[in-house]
């Protein structure tokens, strides 16, 4: 026998002792569960989620407000030149849709504060109301 055929008789032992662990495992033998760790209020669980927060409040987001939408055709698209005006699906006065990476997360109104725009939430979405809407 060479040496290669060696470590493929090896493998082979390894395989029927793999196989042979899981029949004894299907076969309902007691499977030892990993150690759990414990958290205990005011432990040393408490200072890593506070470490954990103070890591995402530095992750940047994207926040938008969306004024309406519009559907054209291509057609219509390739019209468009300067001074041409494109009607949106709002009203005027209808709080407009403030958006986080692409989520809804809150309803305003436009305000000029030092001659830039900006928004004042009127109504802020429920986290509830957020999670049905990812189903």
């Amino acid at each position: 026998m060479t040496e290669f055929d060696n470590g493929a008789a090896g493998a082979d032992d390894d395989w029927a002792a793999a196989l042979a662990e899981q029949r004894s495992a299907e076969a309902g033998d007691a499977i030892a569960k990993a150690p759990l760790e414990s958290f205990t209020p005011g432990g040393d669980a408490s200072g890593r989620a506070a470490a954990d927060l103070e890591q995402i409040l530095d992750i940047p987001i994207t926040l938008s407000v969306e004024i309406g939408k519009s559907r054209l055709s291509i057609r219509n698209l390739l019209q468009l030149n300067q001074g041409s005006v494109v009607e949106l699906d709002r009203m005027a006065g209808e709080p407009l849709d403030v958006m986080i990476n692409g989520t809804l997360v809150a309803h305003g109104e436009v305000v000029v504060i030092n001659e830039k725009f900006g928004i004042r939430l009127t109504d802020v979405v429920s986290a509830q109301e957020r999670v049905k809407k990812l189903r």
